[in-house]
């Protein structure tokens, strides 16, 4: 098993733990390969749901320029509503379930077909 299938494995089993439900894993894996290298760094895995501009970052590079959403507050709602479901306290907010977690929560699953 490669390192990024080990890695695919925990984000799927971080989702089922923490958002109780399965991972379409197909999907999943598109996802983390779309990510890149930054996977294998560990202060790029995670995303900090407590930094502004992490959390802009986040916004902007993925939903507005990956996913082609509009600008709009929908999307730190977004962000806040995947970031909650994901658990406040728990420090490890995996940056491909983060990703995952946005793509499903806005529908824009399609952008990786």
């Amino acid at each position: 098993m490669s390192k990024r299938d080990e890695l695919i494995s925990k984000y799927a089993a971080d989702i089922k733990d923490k958002f109780g439900v399965s991972a379409d894993m197909d999907f999943l894996t598109k996802v983390t390969i779309g990510l890149g290298p930054s996977i294998y760094k560990a202060d790029a895995e995670t995303v900090s749901g407590s930094s502004q501009s992490e959390l802009d970052t986040v916004k902007k590079n993925f939903l507005i320029k990956k996913l082609g959403l509009a600008d709009s507050p929908k999307l730190d709602e977004g962000i806040a509503t995947v970031l909650e479901k994901y658990g406040k306290s728990n420090r490890n907010k995996y940056r491909a379930v983060v990703y995952y977690m946005l793509a499903k929560h806005f529908k824009k699953e399609s952008v990786y077909k």
